[in-house]
């Protein structure tokens, strides 16, 4: 088995300074191709206390990694909040809670401890609402998300304010009766409102998101 000196060594190895240069411009201090850190990923398989040593060593790119080899039902909620409380980059962030926190046992736990938390872990709080609105919002009170996301949102931080954003639309889009408040809140705060898109793409600010993606439903 490698060692964590031996898989830092690899990732070293494979940082492009362009890349790094691209991904600073968004907040991520690394420059190791994803594609290929997945690539190490597959052929590591699970190895739990790698992904510890890993983690430990505080590099993004080693940290992102350890995110696909760990076990995510082996951490408590507090392991998991102490780790989000050390990640400086949104890409790690969102790694962060789709491989470790959502597989794991403490998700809607989380959800309530981060939620109303500024920045990154505001974000991810947000991220794991927006995870439930989707899936299973049984026992969510939307009203009141929205409440909060039109007095909150339109002031949050950059990381914060896209992971609302993002619960807003998609209240909007799976949720019927609450589309006609979501658009109206889209509206009135204007969020991402002139976020350029690229050619094909859907645009983030939420009235045009939750309009075009219900067009495609009933298309579909």
């Amino acid at each position: 088995m490698p060692s964590a000196v031996e898989i830092m060594a690899e990732l070293a190895a494979l940082e492009e300074p362009k890349l790094r240069a691209a991904n600073a411009e968004r907040g991520d201090d690394h420059g190791v191709n994803l594609s290929a850190l997945r690539a190490i990923a597959k052929r590591l398989k699970t190895q739990h206390e790698l992904a510890l040593e890993l983690w430990a060593s505080g590099d993004t790119a080693a940290r992102l990694l350890a995110t696909l080899i760990a076990r995510p039902k082996t951490f408590s909620a507090d392991e998991l909040d102490a780790m989000i409380r050390d990640i400086r980059a949104p890409k790690l962030l969102d790694w962060f809670v789709t491989n470790l926190v959502k597989p794991g046992k403490h998700a809607e736990d989380l959800r309530l401890r981060w939620k109303d938390e500024p920045d990154l872990v505001g974000r991810a709080g947000w991220s794991l609402t927006t995870d439930r609105v989707v899936k299973t919002a049984q026992g969510l009170d939307l009203a009141t998300l929205l409440d909060e996301i039109e007095a909150e949102m339109k002031d949050a931080p950059e990381p914060k304010q896209w992971a609302m954003n993002h619960c807003l639309a998609e209240i909007g889009i799976h949720h019927p009766e609450y589309r006609a408040r979501a658009i109206r809140i889209g509206e009135k705060l204007k969020v991402l409102i002139d976020y350029p898109a690229s050619p094909g793409c859907t645009p983030p600010y939420a009235p045009i998101w939750i309009t075009e993606m219900v067009r495609r439903q009933d298309v579909g």
